[in-house]
């Protein structure tokens, strides 16, 4: 299976590092993240040995969703500092050599967004209102919403307006929080609007946008009703035919977008998070007029086992590959539990749940150690591009026991508790393990409560320990790098049940998911998850130089 290309674009084989801001590093003490603490921790990513950075929304914004309810898309929210604090941070990963995405939201605008606000003072059939999606209810008076659609975080998707008169009116579209109403791309002053924000953050430097709902924006123009049998994996109905999801509109609007990013020089890229299945869907943008990546989700949301991972990579190669795209792989991001407790379940968990306390089938701390790092190993062996999540550097579990009156996700409050949310990945990580706040913050405060326990794996414990997490994260990375596995071509081996094995460049890597104890194969051990001794356990996965 090859993902052989000569191309030297820096996106096809990069390491890109998702930053939380407000979980990254406070500077100000006030317990949230912000700029200025990330300027001041990049040389810890530029020494870790990643290619790039992506900034999740530091836009202004009510924070009703942590961010993603964006009120200003072209200045910055003053709980994360300033347009000259991005300036700065800006400038000093650039002089680092790392390159810095930003998160872009285009389904949605806060409900604080002036055009929302205006929208609400104004009459229905206006321009104003027709930037987002507004509709007349269904029954008598129409006091039922206008179709039968579920917000992702639960409940309608439809909320009523007060007509500026004091009388009930019409009804908008939300395909997350009530706080975020969804704009109408079909209206051309939305794109327009667009254009002029992907350009002012083009224009400051940056390398590219990672775009929220990429799937999204474009819904059916009738807005059938649709039933699914589980709307809390609404995020992945693109694949039952949604009418609000993968609309063949959106591939008109990504073309759209790649002529604005190819105006500029410097390889300036656009990152979809599409949750399409399958895979030969998916590749549909990253098309060579659309988006340059996508997220694999598939890869993801898979299993520990071995035949479903080997499956979904193949797949991943294949299709990405078939429109001259690289193939990505990611294992944890800030809206899914982090991959060693979720690799290690023991039940199911759809995606948008979250665990807790309570949860059913929670992960042995040791298994989801184990596990955690051989996947990790595992994946940065792979050809194409990865993508890391701040703090797996670290092996970071999810978070159980977050106190309800703590809990910020919109998820928690909608289905009032019965979904713990994504709060258990977001907790903000540990520097220092004899710091206040771990390090994260100078003041000991943290928006979200840090686990006592995370002493022995903050970051600088870990710097002096040869089999830590971060030291095996930091030694993978440049091994990929030095032996440039990102553009190599991958051969499977024949190895028993359980165990998979390949070569990848001039290294040989066995991964025994769930298979039978493995001979190691002769050669130099470059990296292993764990240390091995003629034998490769379960849940362990080791590179040999060839």
């Amino acid at each position: 299976m090859t993902a052989t290309t000569t191309s030297t674009e820096w996106w096809r084989t990069a390491v890109i590092y998702q930053i939380y801001p407000r979980s990254f590093a406070d500077s100000s003490g006030d317990g949230i993240g912000d700029l200025a603490g990330i300027t001041s921790r990049l040389e810890h990513l530029a020494a870790l040995g990643v290619d790039a950075i992506w900034l999740s929304p530091f836009y202004r914004s009510p924070q009703k969703d942590a961010g993603y309810d964006v009120a200003d898309f072209t200045d910055v929210d003053p709980l994360f500092g300033t347009l000259a604090d991005f300036d700065a941070m800006l400038e000093r990963a650039h002089s680092l050599g790392l390159r810095v995405i930003v998160d872009i939201v285009p389904n949605h605008t806060s409900s604080e967004h002036a055009w929302f606000q205006a929208a609400l003072a104004s009459a229905p059939g206006s321009i104003e209102r027709a930037r987002y999606i507004f509709r007349d209810g269904r029954g008598p008076d129409g006091a039922e919403p206008p179709n039968n659609w579920e917000s992702v975080f639960g409940g309608p998707a439809w909320t009523r307006v007060t007509e500026p008169e004091g009388t009930p009116g019409q009804w908008y579209l939300h395909l997350f929080d009530s706080s975020q109403p969804d704009v109408d791309w079909s209206n051309e002053e939305v794109r327009l609007e667009f254009d002029r924000v992907l350009r002012f953050w083009l224009d400051r430097g940056v390398d590219g946008f990672r775009v929220d709902v990429a799937h999204g924006l474009a819904k059916h123009p009738d807005l059938p009703d649709f039933v699914i049998d589980e709307m809390i994996d609404s995020m992945g109905a693109a694949q039952m035919g949604h009418p609000a999801w993968a609309q063949e509109g959106v591939h008109e609007i990504w073309r759209r977008w790649r002529a604005v990013v190819d105006e500029y020089d410097g390889e300036r890229i656009l990152t979809a998070e599409a949750w399409v299945e399958p895979l030969s869907r998916m590749a549909a943008w990253v098309r060579p007029d659309e988006m340059h990546q996508a997220f694999n989700f598939p890869y993801l949301m898979t299993l520990w086992d071995a035949s479903a991972v080997k499956s979904v990579i193949d797949e991943s190669l294949g299709a990405f590959a078939s429109v001259g795209a690289p193939a990505t792989w990611v294992l944890s991001n800030h809206d899914v539990v982090r991959h060693p407790s979720r690799l290690a379940l023991t039940a199911p968990n759809p995606q948008g749940v979250g665990i807790g306390p309570d949860s059913p089938g929670l992960p042995d701390p040791a298994v989801a150690r184990a596990r955690g790092r051989a996947a990790t190993l595992l994946m940065l062996a792979l050809p194409g591009s990865a993508y890391m999540f701040q703090g797996e550097e670290l092996g970071l579990p999810e978070v159980l026991d977050i106190p309800a009156d703590r809990r910020q996700d919109p998820t928690f409050a909608r289905t009032q508790g019965e979904r713990y949310g994504r709060d258990g990945c977001r907790v903000p990580i540990p520097w220092e393990a004899d710091a206040p706040a771990f390090g994260f913050s100078p003041s000991g405060q943290a928006w979200l409560p840090q686990p006592a326990e995370w002493a022995p794996i903050a970051r600088d414990r870990q710097l002096a320990d040869p089999e830590s997490t971060l030291t095996m994260y930091a030694h993978a990375l440049r091994l990929r790098r030095e032996r440039r596995l990102g553009s190599a071509e991958l051969t499977w081996l024949d190895t028993p049940d359980g165990v998979l094995g390949f070569t990848v460049g001039d290294v040989t890597v066995i991964a025994n998911v769930d298979g039978p104890e493995t001979p190691v194969p002769d050669g130099i051990v470059l990296a292993a998850s764990r240390p091995v001794a003629g034998s490769i356990p379960q849940d362990t996965c080791v590179w040999i130089a060839r």
